[in-house]
């Protein structure tokens, strides 16, 4: 019995943040019917496919989910996902605020309808604010909240991380918030309205270590996190590879600088403790750097085993599929398809009570449609019935 078993949730959400936000709560036990438009998530042709409608970037966002498909242009349609919604803990969507009192997906109109209902809007921006009907896109946020200047000040170029951070981010702290919102259900007895823009939750999450002195202002308002800014920081090379090698301790400086035979450097002010150090970290990098192409990976790999010195081998994206504690883990998940043989996942990284959740395939287009109406009907006629228990969140 996973923690969300017997929760609802509707997922009015397209391509990244919304899909990825209810992954988590499906992958947590939820029952995530996915709402698709007559011709499905734009993802489900995004990437290698073996079959129509299944690529590679649907199968990563909604695994463990129900599709159904329902236009909601039409007024039938939307019939249809209102009944949907009655009988929900959750409606999660990505639509811009502009379009949501047509489709009947307003805030106002469900919260009233349905006071048990965890309403949660994922959007680019506050519409509290100035940018509120703007479109965003994950490149546009990393811009705009400091993600592509933080590498620039590492490397002296502006680049986005080579992923969708900002949809990734988002998702995960939505799906977050959602779970929160469900517990403090269960103490109120009433719903809430969530909100998650990417462009705060991202300036949030890189401004933990990255707000430094503006914590303070004045003469201390320098910004940035020197040590993970440094541009010497690793992966390093060794004489005939890189490994990522991190010693962090005043101990475990001291056991690398007398191993090099620099004991000298431990009396050294710069390098005294963890201030001193963070203070002069580009000079220390430097020198660690310098001194890694001294010696194979595997020299130092012992010497760092044995120094207990957080020491690893850079891996390839190939090789994190042969990572022997992975596997060891049961980390990566299977399933068999009929049409599209074995399919292999990254699996559910948390365990409860030991047991990690387990993945079932991502929906075909419109696949639980007749399962779910049936459903639906089935809430609709034990509410008619006084003597019947009555599901979900109508009021």
């Amino acid at each position: 019995m996973l923690p969300l078993a017997g929760i609802r949730v509707i997922e009015v959400g397209t391509v990244l943040m919304a899909p990825y936000a209810g992954q988590w709560l499906a992958d947590m036990g939820a029952d995530v019917i996915k709402v698709e438009p007559p011709g499905g998530d734009q993802t489900r042709i995004t990437g290698p496919a073996v079959a129509p409608g299944m690529a590679a970037m649907f199968l990563a966002l909604n695994r463990n989910k129900r599709s159904i498909v329902l236009d909601l242009a039409d007024a039938r349609e939307r019939k249809a996902l209102a009944r949907l919604i009655a009988s929900a803990d959750v409606v999660l969507h990505n639509i811009r605020h502009q379009k949501l009192a047509k489709l009947g997906l307003d805030a106002e109109t469900l919260t009233a309808r349905h006071p048990r209902l965890v309403y949660a809007a994922l959007q680019g921006f506050s519409p509290a604010g100035r940018y509120g009907d703007r479109p965003a896109y994950d490149d546009i946020i990393q811009g705009m909240s400091g993600s592509a200047d933080l590498i620039r000040r590492q490397t002296g170029t502006l680049r986005y991380a080579p992923m969708a951070l900002a949809d990734k981010v988002s998702g995960m702290v939505a799906a977050m918030a959602i779970a929160a919102a469900l517990a403090g259900r269960e103490r109120t007895g009433r719903g809430t309205v969530v909100e998650t823009p990417m462009f705060e939750t991202m300036v949030a999450f890189n401004m933990v270590e990255n707000f430094g002195g503006s914590h303070f202002g004045g003469e201390c308002a320098a910004m940035g996190y020197g040590r993970t800014l440094a541009g010497e920081r690793g992966p390093y090379r060794t004489s005939d590879g890189h490994i990522s090698f991190m010693p962090y301790t005043d101990r475990q400086w001291r056991s690398l600088f007398a191993y090099i035979g620099r004991e000298d450097l431990a009396d050294d002010a710069r390098f005294a403790d963890l201030g001193a150090r963070t203070d002069n970290i580009d000079v220390l990098y430097g020198l660690l750097a310098e001194t890694l192409l001294t010696r194979t990976s595997a020299e130092w790999l012992a010497f760092a085993e044995e120094a207990q010195i957080p020491t690893a081998p850079v891996l390839t994206l190939e090789e994190i599929l042969e990572d022997p504690h992975l596997i060891e883990t049961g980390f990566f998940a299977r399933t068999e398809d009929p049409d599209m043989g074995r399919l292999h996942y990254p699996g559910v990284p948390i365990r409860f009570d030991g047991v990690r959740p387990g993945v079932r395939r991502p929906p075909r287009l419109d696949e639980h449609r007749d399962a779910i109406m049936m459903e639906l009907d089935r809430v609709a006629a034990a509410a008619e019935n006084p003597s019947s228990k009555q599901r979900g969140t109508r009021g």
